[in-house]
């Protein structure tokens, strides 16, 4: 499979070249040449199949010509080792929890499987691969997990200081080996800026040898699909139309559902849950896109006022605005929103929901207002303890914590202070590497 830059269609390169550059020259994203529609057959029968065989068939059908299948099988039976169980609530809302993986959060998906992929075709290099990463808060911790110990490379994690929560901070800052966490004076989309211009600066580039594990990496964002397919599969038999509520950030978890979809899955509508940072929302209401500097929210893995995943967004439908809000529609909601709906959302199903899901689910119940006969997925993106003193402060009852991120509570803290500067970054990356 070829893939295109969405700045330069006639920009190319292979599976390998786009997931060791993440970015193109040009600064535009990677996009797979052709999107390739799975069967019928494998459609309507999702029911018989595995998630780890529903993952393979969707990976298989993008990357056949660049992985032979039995070692693509090896990669997903390695990364996709833990469940995407979905929850119901009602007769017409559910939950797809995605937190049962190493790091509790949906990027285990993503970052596990580009850690497979990395090391498959990393195995005759003998430099030194350094991942850089951007976090606005559960990119960091699934990537850290996905790529520690990983022989031949080293991931560098840059997040914003005091805006990300203390437990999903311990997941960045306490591994050590490998991992080496940034914390920037500043915003994550400063952050976001800072690795960008690393790739696009050639004496960087020259010296070390850099990727990316952001969803700007096509790596990261083609297994996010697989649990769309493995979502339907498991409400297919109710037999009604299907939307999900995508609380988004980024960008890359909707985008991988859109991919689905034109794969074949029959999604009948997708929901952009934001936060108050609703540049997104705001393009699909107006046509006006807008990026603006994000502001901090409870929902802090959504605190993105310029989404990279979006140019993938208007690539998919050829910037033309009426035929995406056709199929999407967006919603932004306040911090005092989200608490309300975690507060409802326990009270009436007796369900601990993060702030996260919560504006999925405000944005699920504003969409079925006009469509009630619409069944829909909410995406649960991290698990409620990650945020455990918002949660238990707002819902005033204690939230259990998984053991694996339990034993972090008293881990040592390891960071490298930085400011925005670019010119500081750039002279510690060329110090290091």
């Amino acid at each position: 499979m070829q893939f295109y830059s969405t700045n330069t269609p006639a920009l190319r390169a292979s599976l390998q070249e786009a997931i060791f550059k993440g970015l193109p020259d040009d600064n535009g994203l990677y996009m797979p040449l052709e999107i390739p529609r799975l069967s019928d057959s494998f459609l309507k029968n999702l029911a018989n199949y595995s998630f780890q065989e529903i993952a393979f068939e969707v990976a298989n059908a993008l990357l056949h010509e660049d992985i032979p299948a039995s070692d693509l099988k090896k990669i997903i039976d390695t990364a996709i080792d833990f469940p995407a169980p979905v929850v119901q609530l009602d007769d017409h809302t559910c939950v797809l929890e995605l937190f049962h993986g190493p790091s509790l959060a949906f990027k285990d998906f993503g970052a596990r499987f580009m850690a497979q992929t990395m090391s498959y075709f990393n195995r005759s290099e003998d430099k030194e691969l350094v991942i850089l990463v951007a976090t606005s808060g559960d990119t960091g911790g699934a990537v850290a997990a996905g790529f520690y110990k990983t022989p031949g490379i080293q991931v560098v994690i840059l997040y914003p200081s005091g805006k990300v929560s203390p437990l999903q901070e311990k997941q960045l800052t306490a591994l050590g080996h490998n991992i080496t966490a940034l914390e920037i004076d500043g915003t994550f989309d400063d952050c976001q800026a800072l690795v960008k211009k690393a790739f696009l600066d050639q004496e960087v580039t020259r010296s070390v040898r850099l990727s990316s594990a952001n969803s700007i990496n096509i790596a990261r964002l083609i297994p996010q699909s697989f649990y769309y397919f493995e979502a339907y599969k498991q409400v297919m038999n109710q037999g009604k139309p299907v939307v999900f509520s995508v609380p988004s950030g980024n960008f890359g978890n909707l985008t991988a559902g859109l991919l689905a979809q034109k794969m074949g899955l029959p999604v009948a509508h997708f929901i952009a849950a934001t936060n108050s940072n609703d540049v997104v929302p705001e393009y699909l209401s107006t046509g006006t896109y807008t990026p603006r500097p994000s502001q901090r929210t409870l929902s802090n893995a959504m605190d993105v006022g310029a989404p990279s995943n979006f140019a993938r967004m208007l690539d998919l439908y050829c910037s033309t605005w009426n035929i995406m809000k056709s199929d999407i529609s967006g919603y932004g909601f306040s911090d005092a929103a989200t608490i309300e709906a975690m507060k409802e959302i326990h009270a009436r199903y007796n369900y601990v929901i993060d702030p996260h899901g919560a504006v999925g689910y405000l944005a699920l119940k504003k969409y079925q207002a006009a469509h009630p006969d619409h069944l829909g997925i909410i995406l649960e993106t991290a698990h409620p303890s990650k945020f455990i003193e918002d949660v238990e402060s707002i819902l005033e009852k204690q939230v259990p914590i998984p053991e694996r991120l339990a034993v972090l509570h008293d881990a040592q803290k390891v960071s490298v202070k930085m400011n925005t500067q670019y010119d500081n970054f750039k002279a510690w990356l060329l110090g290091h590497f």
